[in-house]
């Protein structure tokens, strides 16, 4: 089983989004080390908890200060750009890093309706909803395959990073991204961190896949699942409990409108007793596995094999970058991967 990091570059309170890029570095370098398989930047719009909006930037340098993970979005939000856009930029990426770089794509704004109408570049009215046909025409760039008839089509053969390319992927939370990944042979990724009900979903998406290709290896490569969780892990369940509450508090009030950095845990525990929910959950309806090395270990492997997934990515937001730090060591240990000790040859063996 891989086992790799989104990264949603937590901003702490009393803390700055600078300081949050460069944490993303400084834990990229670590994953690098400690064996993960790929690392994955998220984009998120408009508030004070993430500062990552733009995966396509941080991704170079990433992959410029590691040399043995697969590096990539997580994902791009579509809708919000040019489809040649993209694939320029994902080309030139994958020409600088070869072998090395994803393309996760998403459908979500990974922010809210004014948010997403700042992010537009015409304003006169609201984006259409066209995402399986911008996929689509993503891909067609990518894979040199638009119709000759096509008015872009003299563009394709031209991406920058030819003849290196990235693989794409498709991110989702929903049974109609589960559809969209098995028609068109894309490998999956699952949301499980905000969706938990997804195992159905991924089993449908590997059914249909076989359906659409007449079995489990499409022209872009086998089907694959991988299924990402929220992970907090610490010494002990009662230390990692503790480092919940920052993520239990933001959460809640992200459901409620509100959008705070990131808390330190007393703080947020005593806002959360306040409110009676100091021990229940993220917020209803998500699933967060926290505790000790064990208790993690057990809870990962469950949903992997849930959702019959080869892959497990992990996203964990605290307070404190150290325990952030630590958090992905302790599951590097416990579910015992192997750490890059020379990372030169590390980097030959992903290409």
């Amino acid at each position: 089983m891989r086992v790799s990091v989104l990264d949603q570059s937590p901003i702490a309170a009393g803390s700055t989004g600078a300081q949050a890029l460069r944490n993303t570095l400084d834990l990229a370098q670590l994953a690098d080390r400690r064996g993960y398989h790929r690392y994955w930047l998220a984009e998120h719009h408009g508030g004070p908890m993430l500062a990552g909006p733009s995966p396509e930037a941080l991704i170079g340098p990433v992959a410029a200060a590691t040399s043995g993970l697969r590096v990539g979005s997580g994902g791009v939000m579509l809708p919000h750009y040019s489809p040649f856009k993209v694939a320029e930029t994902f080309s030139l990426l994958a020409g600088l890093f070869p072998g090395r770089i994803d393309l996760g794509i998403g459908r979500a704004a990974g922010t809210d309706p004014l948010t997403t109408y700042a992010l537009q570049r015409d304003r006169r009215q609201a984006a259409p909803d066209d995402f399986p046909d911008q996929l689509v025409e993503l891909l067609a760039y990518l894979d040199g395959e638009l119709p000759a008839k096509h008015p872009f089509a003299r563009l394709a053969p031209h991406l920058p990073g030819r003849p290196e390319a990235p693989v794409p992927w498709l991110l989702g939370s929903s049974p109609q991204s589960a559809t969209w990944a098995a028609q068109l042979g894309l490998p999956y990724a699952f949301a499980d961190f905000i969706n938990p009900g997804g195992a159905d979903f991924a089993a449908s998406y590997r059914e249909r896949f076989a359906a659409e290709h007449g079995g489990p290896v499409g022209p872009r490569g086998p089907a694959r699942t991988a299924v990402a969780v929220w992970a907090i892990c610490a010494d002990t369940d009662e230390a990692a409990e503790h480092l919940a509450a920052s993520s239990r508090m933001t959460m809640r009030l992200l459901r409620a409108g509100r959008l705070i950095p990131v808390p330190p845990p007393d703080e947020a525990l005593a806002w959360l007793r306040s409110q009676g929910a100091a021990r229940d959950g993220l917020v209803p309806g998500r699933r967060g596995i926290i505790g000790s090395p064990e208790t993690v270990r057990d809870g990962v492997l469950r949903v992997v094999d849930e959702y019959g997934a080869e892959e497990l990515i992990v996203v964990t937001i605290t307070h404190d970058h150290g325990a952030r730090r630590r958090s992905y060591e302790l599951i590097a240990d416990v579910l015992e991967l192997e750490p890059r000790t020379d990372l030169t040859v590390a980097a030959a063996r992903v290409l």
